[in-house]
């Protein structure tokens, strides 16, 4: 397959270059505005006094911001963050105590992200270039990871899901956007550049990616169905990409969906310390 990272580099660059110029930032074949997977995700004035440009970018699945839990004080990691839209309605929530990371690896979207940043007159933000598949942040470090519609674009999901781990804090959570599958897909939609790039052909099945999480050591892994793609949104998101629309819809009707992924890293189990007044036990039932 050709380099699959790459050709996602040069799509999304063109979308934030799109949407700096104040064009919808269609990643693939469909627009913004008639994509079934990226329409209408945030409620009406939650990105009133955001940037155009900001919101012109986004190109996710879900809202993670709105169903992830962020508390004030908060430090929170956005995995491919593109024009910047989510790490700006996060900063937002964790407040000035509290801090966002963004990254991402196309150099346009990360131009358009800080513009953004400044324009909105946010401070706690930072934006990192670099691959989800190596974060480039130290272990233990963020309390909450958010991704919006950007995990199913990666070849090595289990890469991602071993360094979301190893950044989270004891304690911390995963609550990301993605599209999942609910079926096998086609071998030609899997192999398709236009869908990998649109967030179809990279999708994990849903049994996949919950087991993936429980391999990495998350606990209380879920996946919560945003949206269901029927008959005419298949039809939609297959159009243009050279694929026999009707006969593919046939046998993906239903079978994809956007969800929201939730996960936690254990706390690390700690022996309380002997106290003074603590009763002194060597029997086999309370001594190990």
């Amino acid at each position: 397959m050709t380099d699959i990272a790459t050709i996602i580099r040069e799509k999304y660059g063109k979308a934030a270059r799109d949407a700096a110029a104040g064009a919808p930032a269609g990643c693939c074949s469909r627009s913004e505005n008639t994509d079934p997977i990226t329409s209408n995700l945030y409620v009406t004035g939650e990105t009133h006094d955001l940037p155009p440009a900001a919101v012109l970018a986004s190109l996710g699945c879900g809202n993670p911001t709105a169903l992830a839990d962020l508390n004030e004080g908060e430090v929170v990691l956005d995995l491919g963050s593109g024009g910047g839209i989510d790490v700006l309605l996060s900063a937002r929530r964790v407040g000035k105590t509290g801090k966002v990371y963004g990254l991402d690896m196309t150099a346009s979207m990360l131009t358009l992200a800080r513009k953004n940043a400044k324009e909105a007159g946010v401070e706690n933000v930072e934006f990192l270039e670099g691959n989800i598949e190596s974060i480039p942040l130290p272990d233990n470090s963020i309390d909450v990871i958010i991704s919006n519609c950007v995990i199913n674009l990666s070849a090595d999901k289990r890469a991602v899901l071993n360094e979301a781990f190893r950044v989270l804090k004891p304690g911390g959570r995963f609550a990301v956007s993605d599209v999942i599958a609910r079926g096998e897909m086609p071998e030609a939609v899997k192999q398709n550049m236009e869908l990998w790039c649109g967030c179809v052909a990279g999708a994990l099945h849903e049994s996949e990616f919950l087991a993936l999480l429980n391999a990495a050591g998350f606990e209380n892994a879920s996946i919560e169905p945003t949206r269901i793609y029927e008959a005419p949104e298949t039809a939609a998101i297959l159009e243009g990409t050279g694929l026999d629309v009707r006969g593919f819809v046939q046998a993906m009707e239903g079978k994809l969906i956007s969800g929201f992924v939730r996960a936690t890293k254990p706390v690390e189990a700690r022996r309380p310390l002997p106290t003074s007044t603590a009763k002194t036990c060597c029997g086999p039932e309370c001594c190990s």
